[in-house]
């Protein structure tokens, strides 16, 4: 099959298309891919560049990528909720790729009215954003919360969750983009590259922060004692030791496919929009990874070879 291959750490020239890497196998409990697309997602370069090489190891050669949306090709003797012909999407490894083996407990078929290469932007974003709602700021119907990054992908997401949960949400962005935060439907906005502004800011429950750098740790002084920030960045070590009170937790996102299926139903009714910067062929994976780390051309999509919904 043809999958895009990293063979040693380093920039994004390491990546190379290849069209003879082996096919994943079936086993009992898998549900095989014809994978229509993926995402390019900040872990991906992250780790190809060998930059989260402690936390996250690769085995090389490897293959990158977390989400993927296709057609189901095969099915593992054991899976019963899944049938060949299914439109399916996946939060999941080694997407970068034609076809992608996944645990049929990590798989959640797409509804109708989904475009399955929109959905393939769907999964990290939506999981990475919810949880750190519901999980680390565990921010409450009626409290008040600054999702940070609002206008990115995980920061749409968490302002989504925020929201849902009848928290009064705070779009926190750069002082250019405030009028775009504010069509978010938020309850207010921030520019949290303004120290000023953010000085005079009021106390807020909660941040769940998707920046992460000094700009965090200058936000970490506006919650309220007992307060909680959550973070799905990078924060100075220096900012827990600042401020004791305030209960910091960070988020790697974790498989639930009944959260990602919900969130591609609100895609479906209109809830829930996440605009697509650029499609691009997964032949073009180190050019789309070059983009994405550069920044400002919004969520990338890799298209399959020939792929069709």
């Amino acid at each position: 099959m043809k999958a895009v291959v990293l063979h040693e750490y380093g920039g994004p020239g390491n990546l190379k298309f290849e069209d003879s890497v082996a096919e994943p196998q079936v086993s009992g409990n898998t549900v095989l891919i014809a994978a229509v697309a993926a995402s390019v997602n900040p872990i991906d370069w992250k780790l190809r560049s060998g930059a989260m090489q402690k936390m996250f190891p690769l085995t090389l050669p490897a293959i990158l990528g977390r989400d993927v949306s296709g057609i189901v090709r095969a099915v593992g003797a054991n899976v019963k909720h899944f049938k060949v012909g299914d439109r399916v999407l996946a939060f999941t490894n080694q997407t970068y790729a034609e076809m992608v083996a996944v645990d049929d407990t990590d798989v959640t078929h797409l509804p109708d009215g989904v475009d399955l290469i929109v959905a393939a932007a769907i999964p990290l974003i939506s999981l990475t954003g919810d949880q750190l709602v519901r999980n680390a700021t565990n921010v409450q119907k009626g409290q008040t919360v600054l999702v940070t990054g609002a206008l990115g992908s995980v920061g749409r997401a968490a302002v989504h969750t925020a929201k849902k949960i009848g928290a009064q949400v705070i779009a926190g962005v750069r002082g250019k983009d405030l009028a775009d935060a504010r069509a978010l439907g938020v309850s207010d906005v921030l520019a949290i590259d303004d120290d000023e502004a953010i000085e005079k800011f009021p106390l807020v429950d909660a941040i769940a922060d998707t920046v992460g750098g000094e700009v965090a740790a200058k936000l970490i002084a506006r919650i309220k004692p007992g307060g909680a920030f959550g973070y799905a960045a990078m924060l100075p070590e220096s900012a827990a030791a600042k401020n004791p009170t305030v209960k910091i937790t960070r988020v790697g996102a974790r498989p639930d496919p009944s959260k990602v299926r919900e969130f591609v139903d609100d895609v479906r009714d209109g809830k829930f929009v996440l605009p697509i910067g650029r499609r691009m062929s997964l032949h073009d994976a180190a050019e789309a990874q070059a983009l994405g780390e550069k920044g400002g051309v919004g969520k990338i999509i890799l298209l399959a070879p020939d792929s069709r919904e």
